[in-house]
């Protein structure tokens, strides 16, 4: 894709003088990314004959094109899922390999030897949701000792959560006009909120990717009518 991925976009430092990071340090840009990776999520999920559980969901298997339209990727690890029968995209029998997917965006149930799932793919939404206006990687050096982006998150949430969101979105607040500024402050704590609710340590908890799809497109009208 002409734009690369999501990663290199959040993280290269070479990218920061170029038009495109100028673009995602907005806020509406950042939103709108979100939404179409939800889209794609809510279609492999629900709007497929048979359901698609990618695995590995993450900034850099998201790729944006020239129109800064987010596109899911590299489905390397992904499963079909048809009743109860699971399956690969692959030619190896995958049945009885376990699927991890990638540390920091991982499901926690996983690392018990939990079932492939959709809810699996939610956790890594709402990871890589958190991370895109956090811009902090999950397995940032600051998560340790039992902390994670998720918790970092929710402890400062919502009272404290400017503390903990990019500082550049920050600047992007300060820059808006009063009467703007709060629906946009409550546009950020929505979008964060759909994260949280992707990422509770129990996949029965978690929200599924039709209902996420369809905060996530009330959110982005919310604050395009705002502005």
């Amino acid at each position: 894709m002409p734009r690369g991925d999501l990663h290199k976009l959040l993280y290269s430092t070479q990218d920061r003088e170029c038009s495109s990071y100028l673009n995602l340090i907005m806020m509406a840009q950042r939103i709108r990314i979100v939404v179409d990776v939800a889209d794609a999520l809510e279609y492999l999920h629900h709007n497929n004959q048979e359901t698609m559980i990618h695995c590995d969901l993450k900034p850099s298997n998201i790729l944006l094109d020239d129109n800064m339209t987010a596109h899911v990727g590299d489905f390397g690890l992904a499963r079909f899922k048809v009743g109860s029968t699971m399956s690969s995209l692959g030619n190896s029998n995958s049945s009885s390999v376990a699927v991890m997917g990638t540390i920091g965006y991982a499901a926690p149930e996983y690392a018990g030897g939990g079932q492939v799932s959709t809810a699996a793919d939610v956790y890594s939404f709402g990871v890589v949701l958190l991370e895109i206006f956090v811009r902090r990687r999950p397995t940032d050096d600051m998560f340790k000792d039992g902390l994670n982006i998720v918790n970092f998150i929710e402890a400062s949430f919502p009272g404290r959560v400017l503390e903990t969101v990019d500082p550049q979105l920050l600047q992007e607040l300060e820059e808006t006009p009063m009467a703007l500024k709060e629906k946009c402050l409550e546009c950020l704590l929505s979008m964060l909120k759909v994260g949280l609710s992707c990422t509770k340590p129990s996949p029965g908890d978690r929200i599924n990717m039709q209902e996420v799809a369809a905060k996530l497109h009330g959110i982005n009208d919310a604050y395009l009518n705002g502005n």
